[in-house]
């Protein structure tokens, strides 16, 4: 099932069940008032999609792919843990919205990933229950400043801007991350990045442990984990497009911010 938060010309966002080319609108949010539905269907060709959820808080996961901790240039050394980090709420945006890129120094890169939703308090949890704690699964663009993360030599700023979280389009509360997802990446069209979840360091059980060991996760919470091999930036007047098996497309244009 995929759940869409969308918004009609002069509405409020509203939260409804895509059903083919067409929205059937809950009464609330389903995290909260469950499935229960208005009876209204609308186009989905006649809404605008929004970021699916707006988290507290955005954990992500760094390097959690071999082939991209050597792009990196990082130790080829298993890690012994996941490598965390957090974007601010105010990162986030939705499918379609543009990526604002600011004016600095070097190369904005993107770094597509499949994206975890948190559907229950999560704290200290147990691996074998994962399950239990995810609401289901969208797509995630980590898009980085990435000459200030190494000037920095920490990465809050560096992917920390507005904007430098594109989530969407929907959620899927049906996949299965550990049978195997394709996750593609394109620059306008063009092939950029491409990986599968089976070649995670830390799969998606371990990294909720993990995560939920350092912080409580809340209902509506998105953990990002990480992406996988191709380096390449993008500048004001491309698009990017992340396609995830499974779940769709998540495509925003790049605009200069000033």
């Amino acid at each position: 099932m995929r759940i869409a938060r969308f918004a009609s010309v002069d509405a409020e966002p509203r939260y409804g069940i895509v059903d083919e080319g067409e929205i059937v609108v809950l009464r609330g949010h389903p995290l909260v008032a469950g499935y229960e539905t208005t009876g209204e269907r609308v186009a989905l060709d006649d809404v605008r999609l929004l970021a699916p959820v707006i988290p507290s808080k955005v954990v992500c996961v760094g390097m959690n792919y071999a082939d991209h901790r050597a792009d990196m240039q990082f130790s080829n050394d298993s890690p012994e843990r996941p490598l965390l980090f957090l974007k601010p709420s105010t990162a986030v945006v939705g499918h379609g919205d543009p990526i604002r890129i600011p004016p600095v120094d070097g190369r904005i890169t993107h770094e597509g990933e499949l994206a975890v939703v948190i559907g229950r308090v999560a704290k200290q949890i147990r691996k074998e229950d994962w399950r239990d704690y995810v609401f289901g699964y969208t797509i995630a663009n980590d898009v980085s400043a990435r000459d200030q993360m190494f000037a920095d030599g920490q990465w809050a700023r560096a992917k920390g801007y507005d904007t430098f979280c594109p989530i969407g389009p929907w959620i899927e509360t049906e996949l299965d991350p550990l049978a195997g997802v394709e996750i593609q990446t394109y620059v306008d069209d063009e092939p950029r990045r491409h990986g599968n979840t089976k070649n995670m360091l830390f799969d998606v059980p371990t990294i909720l442990e993990f995560a939920a060991d350092v912080w409580t996760l809340l209902p509506g919470d998105v953990i990002i984990t990480g992406t996988p091999s191709g380096l390449g930036g993008f500048v004001a007047g491309q698009r990017v497009r992340i396609d995830i098996e499974g779940i769709g497309e998540l495509s925003n244009p790049a605009l200069a911010r000033d």
